[in-house]
């Protein structure tokens, strides 16, 4: 399964790799990219996978790098 959330105030494409490579290292993500130019982030999940659970850790680990950016879910 795809998911694409547009994000706001990404500030630098240094932060967008650091996302990338966090949320890549999820056991439940199959692959990440977090574009700074297009301010989008693309998940791909297993079918089934729990999206509340998920994106509440996804979020935990944005905050981490970019206290200001918020994901539109």
């Amino acid at each position: 399964m795809k998911k694409v959330y547009k994000l706001i105030d990404l500030d630098c494409a240094n932060c967008a790799a650091k996302m990338e490579n966090s949320i890549k290292d999820l056991p439940e993500v199959e692959d990440c990219t977090v574009s700074f130019l297009t301010q989008k982030m693309t998940l791909r999940v297993p079918d089934g996978t729990d999206m509340d659970a998920l994106m509440d850790k996804v979020v935990k680990l944005c905050k981490k790098v970019e206290p200001d950016c918020q994901i539109v879910l």
